[in-house]
């Protein structure tokens, strides 16, 4: 948990109080504000007092600013809370890990919604749309990071044509920093953010070995098409980072794909999630490894055989404040494989 920690230090004194005072950034926010969010146009009157995170990185990003006394709840999470989080979410109610619906939301009164994926806040929202929660006079507003689109994509978490940068992060975070008035917050986080991407960036040598990567986030059973992370989304980013490739060309944000085309793809180095959700056998760790390392096919592919598996924090496949920290624990394995100098 290096990374958290080394996270949570520009923000430290103020994110577990929860309202004390943090170094000068930026100046207070001036109501009505009004932010342009995933084409549509969102007016916050005041600071939010009663807010709900749905989708975990939007409550992490929530905590991260430490407004856990102005949450009433959040809602799906298919890990852990950060450990360094634990004790402000546990000020939270939680509503569900899995989809709440649009009636728990609305009876815990909230002033302001914060969705991390378009699944729980798109227009083919399994919770609610935006204009569900206008015509309640809620303010609803997705992640940058995850507008993407869904229309022409088979993919319900949509089609991702760039890669991913920590801007789009950036942005999300000032952007809730300022809907809460707390923007020397959110400018503290993401500086630090900042040091430690370009720290990331500096330890890899420019002359060294150019891998490629697949991201096994789970699948339904061994013969089912596994959800890998896609070549543009947050997988692919952390490739870049370490100076290597995504095998997997799709430009869904999540596609599935069977194991022959994973052979095919032939990686360098498999990735698999580290998931806290039970949702099927194959979310464990130590089930994705068994599956790798005794399929009769797929423990004779070239990463398997050099035992090139490394484990990473399943919610940092997503764009998220954790997608770093993913990267640093890919790394960090790389190296003592001998992969990465």
């Amino acid at each position: 948990m290096t990374f958290v920690k080394s996270l949570l230090t520009a923000a430290t004194l103020f994110a577990a109080a929860g309202l004390a005072a943090a170094p000068s950034f930026a100046g207070k926010t001036s109501y009505p504000l009004i932010i342009e969010n995933c084409g549509a146009q969102v007016t916050i009157q005041k600071a939010p007092q009663r807010a709900i995170g749905l989708g975990q990185n939007s409550a992490e990003i929530l905590l991260l600013l430490g407004l856990q006394d102005r949450m009433v709840g959040t809602a799906f999470w298919p890990s852990k809370v950060m450990p360094q989080l634990a004790e402000a979410n546990a000020k939270v109610k939680l509503l569900t890990v899995e989809f709440p619906t649009f009636e728990s939301i609305l009876v815990e009164n909230p002033d302001f919604v914060s969705a991390a994926l378009p699944v729980l806040l798109g227009p083919n929202s399994k919770v609610a749309k935006r204009g569900d929660f206008e015509k309640v006079g809620v303010p609803a507003y997705l992640s940058p990071s995850t507008c993407l689109d869904t229309k022409n994509s088979k993919d319900a978490y949509g089609t991702r044509a760039q890669l991913w940068s920590m801007d789009q992060l950036y942005q999300e975070i000032d952007e809730l920093s300022q809907i809460f008035d707390v923007a020397d917050r959110g400018q503290a986080v993401i500086a630090d953010f900042k040091a430690r991407e370009a720290a990331i960036r500096a330890s890899v040598p420019k002359d060294g070995r150019k891998l490629s990567y697949v991201f096994w986030f789970s699948s339904p059973s061994p013969s089912a098409d596994a959800y890998l992370g896609g070549k543009n989304g947050a997988s692919g980013f952390i490739a870049d980072l370490l100076g290597g490739t995504n095998a997997i060309a799709s430009e869904s944000e999540w596609p599935t794909l069977g194991w022959e085309g994973i052979i095919a793809a032939n990686p360098d180095v498999i990735v698999v999630a580290s998931l806290d959700r039970n949702r099927w056998e194959l979310d464990r760790t130590d089930a994705k490894i068994k599956f790798l390392t005794t399929d009769p096919a797929v423990s004779q592919m070239p990463a398997v055989k050099n035992k090139a598996i490394v484990v990473m924090d399943g919610q940092a496949m997503n764009p998220t404040i954790r997608t770093l920290y993913g990267a640093e624990q890919v790394a960090g394995q790389l190296k003592d494989l001998g992969l990465l100098k």
